[in-house]
């Protein structure tokens, strides 16, 4: 998994979402929104890395879910730093489209799993 296109996109998401952290925090002064994206987006790939090393196939698939839940709450947190103007539209538009990309890949990988397990929803 660590070649994996996942794995990959994840953790180019994770150093985007540092960088954004870093320069923001030389611009404005630290805010919820930003630490608890900080959180969120780097928590992404810690889960798709985690999901590696799974016991077992349904091990697997509640590790790629958390992240998925990580990727979506990383966009909640850029809509309210949008809200709140502390970025800006093509900040947000960079960012929010990087985390669509990555819950994509993870949705069509968790419903594959489970069709190949015989799995419903």
């Amino acid at each position: 998994m660590k070649n994996s296109i996942i794995a990959e996109k994840s953790f180019q998401l994770a150093l985007k979402g540092v960088q954004f952290y870093q320069q923001e925090l030389l611009k404005n002064k630290d805010f919820v929104t930003e630490r608890q994206f900080l959180r969120s987006v780097t928590s992404v790939g810690a889960n798709i890395r985690e999901a590696h090393n799974a016991q077992s196939k349904l091990d697997f698939i509640s590790k790629l879910h958390i992240a998925q839940k990580e990727c979506a709450e990383t966009q909640y947190w850029l809509e309210l730093m949008l809200a709140f103007k502390r970025i800006s539209a093509v900040q947000f538009e960079y960012l929010n489209k990087e985390c669509e990309e990555v819950f994509r890949i993870l949705r069509s990988i968790i419903l594959t799993t489970k069709r190949n397990l015989n799995l419903n929803s």
